[in-house]
């Protein structure tokens, strides 16, 4: 538009702290806007160059745990392990199959496998609970030696004891997007409420069938269509700028914008800086595929730049490329019972 928003009908040392303060709010949504349009314009060519580096390499890493899983699944049933080596190999099976449940990078009847292997566990479990539930009224007198054996069992058949302290950590961070949704949504209604508002008051003050002059009725005209179609649009930063320039236009001697409309803009500037910060992130988000990614992009949020998931996308192909190596290595070393076991007794399954 050709007028702008900023409260420029007085000095800047004339200024109110409250229309300095909507000044530099103005300023912020600008900006914004000039990233968010840059981050769209990125996003296609991010995920295109993430489909090139780094999604080849991690299907690879999925297939060479596959093979993993498929190896101790083997040796589980034909090979002779102690009562330990085989805990450690039904939590490392467990394990695997948690991780490779949702991959896409496996053959359907790969897939069906792990789904097979999942399944007898969860069966197991089932079976095993219900036995102890049924067992536990009769063993009252041996209290500590079914204590023993119910912590082995479940040291057997629970690979998610290592997951304690990352399962408070997802914890966390549910809370953490359940605050940022609600304030999602606040923002939401608090534009949707605003942009109402403002749209109502424009169509209403301009609308040119109660306009007897021809020159200016056509002038309303314009910008009524213009208020129509950002409407549709629910860009509420353009109806402000266009209220407010209705208003200048109004009273030459106004001296610019009351404090109540001031406090007016504010909240519904405030909602519409909401709601594009949530359409960059949002955004940023669809382009983050790896947990290190996925911290680097929590703890730089609003620093964030497209360059920096260049970066990111490069440092996790590296380092994903090492993990396929060292997964290799250690495949080789399963294809062997021998191999296994030494695997086991060095405590790097």
């Amino acid at each position: 538009m050709s007028f702008d928003l900023k409260n420029t009908v007085q000095l800047d040392a004339e200024l109110s702290p409250q229309q300095k303060k909507l000044n530099g709010l103005i300023e912020k949504i600008e900006q914004q806007k000039i990233d968010l349009a840059a981050w769209e314009k990125a996003q296609n060519d991010i995920q295109q160059y993430a489909r090139q580096t780094l999604v080849p390499i991690y299907n690879e890493l999925h297939i060479v745990l596959f093979q993993q899983l498929e190896q101790l699944w083997k040796h589980l049933h034909s090979g002779e392990f102690s009562k330990g080596e085989v805990i450690q190999i039904d939590g490392k099976i467990q394990h695997l199959t948690a991780y490779l449940k949702d991959s896409n990078a496996l053959s359907a009847q790969q897939a069906s496998t792990v789904e097979e292997i999942d399944t007898f566990y969860q069966q197991y479990a089932e079976h095993t609970n219900a036995k102890k539930i049924k067992k536990k009224p009769f063993v009252e007198t041996d209290s500590k030696f079914e204590s023993a054996e119910s912590d082995e069992e479940e040291t057997a058949f629970d690979p998610f004891d290592d997951w304690d302290s990352t399962q408070h950590e997802q914890q966390r961070e549910q809370a953490k997007f359940k605050r940022q949704q609600e304030k999602r949504e606040q923002a939401e209604k608090m534009a949707e409420q605003s942009l109402k508002t403002v749209y109502l008051k424009i169509a209403a003050t301009i609308h040119p069938d109660r306009e007897q002059d021809e020159s200016k009725k056509i002038e309303k005209t314009e910008m009524l269509q213009h208020a129509n179609a950002a409407y549709e649009k629910q860009d509420l930063f353009y109806l402000l700028k266009l209220q407010i320039q209705i208003e200048q236009n109004r009273g030459a001697t106004q001296k610019g914008l009351t404090a109540d409309q001031v406090k007016f803009y504010q909240l519904a500037l405030d909602a519409q800086s909401q709601q594009l910060d949530n359409q960059i992130d949002e955004i940023i988000d669809s382009l983050v595929w790896t947990e290190n990614a996925k911290i680097a992009v929590q703890k730089s949020k609003g620093k964030v730049q497209i360059s920096d998931l260049y970066k990111q996308i490069d440092a996790d192909t590296a380092s994903i490329k090492q993990q396929v190596k060292w997964e290799k290595d250690r495949l080789k070393y399963m294809s062997r019972v021998k191999g296994l076991e030494m695997l086991l007794g060095n405590g790097a399954l």
